[in-house]
């Protein structure tokens, strides 16, 4: 007879915390899918929890016109993947200049970069508006572009980091055998660092997109309304609802559309997540981001 093997305690203990952790992260996710689909009566009867009597699917039409979606989804892919992209590039310039040429001050350089990231947005959000202000780029595109593109893009230091970690921990005679043969610095740069450092470009690119996506605060400050993105639509929900529909309306809007227009809005990052689900987990895994 084979002996029963016993499981240790400290691996059942592990396993407790992160069922805990799991439900944690995943009874919030649930209760939005869920409640996205309760009708009104639905809503109003104690006896339904999880399992509608009904699938409502007014919700998500009423979500769907008050968040007025293809325009909203339009100008949030608009103004997000273009300062992902933009700053996905920028980011990992900078970090090659750090890593590979012998710059004056570079580790003071490194700890301004890092304090950047450490200081709240708050403290930087009336020097920024001021400044953007007197060039009269408030209330445009350019607002979010050009941050991006001078490497102050949300998180850039973040990616300058990861960047960083990346270039410094290959080989330099890598380098130096294609300076040999008779490539350039932009082309080394190009054609020799930035392939290797692919874990590194699609982990910045994609948390890049989603910082850029849920942001909320600054476009709030410097867009002023002019630009209406999904989330900032879904903030400004019951405005829009009672813009739609009237005010005594918007009085009784119930919770199912207000959840209907919330899943619309985080939707697309659900299906990105699925598409790159595979190429996102490896991009964590060999930049280190786990500690392992």
């Amino acid at each position: 007879m084979k002996k029963k093997r016993k499981i240790p305690v400290s691996k059942i203990f592990v396993y407790f915390i992160l069922a805990g952790i799991g439900f944690v992260y995943l009874y919030p996710v649930l209760y939005m899918i869920v409640n996205s689909f309760l009708s009104a009566g639905d809503l109003t009867d104690p006896s339904v929890t999880w399992i509608p009597t009904e699938l409502c699917f007014d919700n998500f039409s009423t979500a769907f016109e008050t968040l007025d979606f293809f325009k909203s989804f339009g100008m949030s892919m608009l103004m997000s993947l273009i300062p992902a992209v933009l700053q996905t590039a920028v980011t990992a310039v900078v970090a090659y200049g750090l890593a590979r040429f012998h710059i004056p001050f570079k580790k003071v350089i490194l700890v301004l970069i890092l304090i950047t990231f450490l200081l709240p947005t708050q403290v930087m959000l009336v020097p920024r508006y001021v400044l953007f202000d007197t060039y009269h780029l408030t209330d445009t595109i350019w607002a979010q572009f050009l941050p991006a593109l001078f490497g102050q893009g949300l998180n850039s230091a973040i990616f300058i980091f990861v960047y960083y970690s990346y270039f410094v921990s290959y080989p330099v005679v890598l380098d130096e055998a294609a300076e040999i043969d008779g490539a350039g610095k932009w082309k080394i740069f190009l054609k020799v660092s930035l392939p290797m450092a692919k874990g590194a470009i699609i982990l910045s690119m994609l948390f890049s997109f989603v910082f850029y996506w849920n942001e909320t605060y600054l476009s709030n400050t410097l867009w002023g309304g002019k630009i209406q993105t999904l989330p900032l639509k879904l903030q400004s929900f019951t405005l829009q609802y009672e813009a739609l529909y009237g005010k005594e309306a918007a009085g009784s809007i119930s919770e199912s559309v207000s959840l209907a227009g919330t899943l619309l809005s985080i939707l697309p990052l659900l299906v990105m997540y699925l598409i790159f689900q595979r190429q996102f987990v490896e991009s964590i895994e060999s930049t280190g981001i786990t500690g392992e």
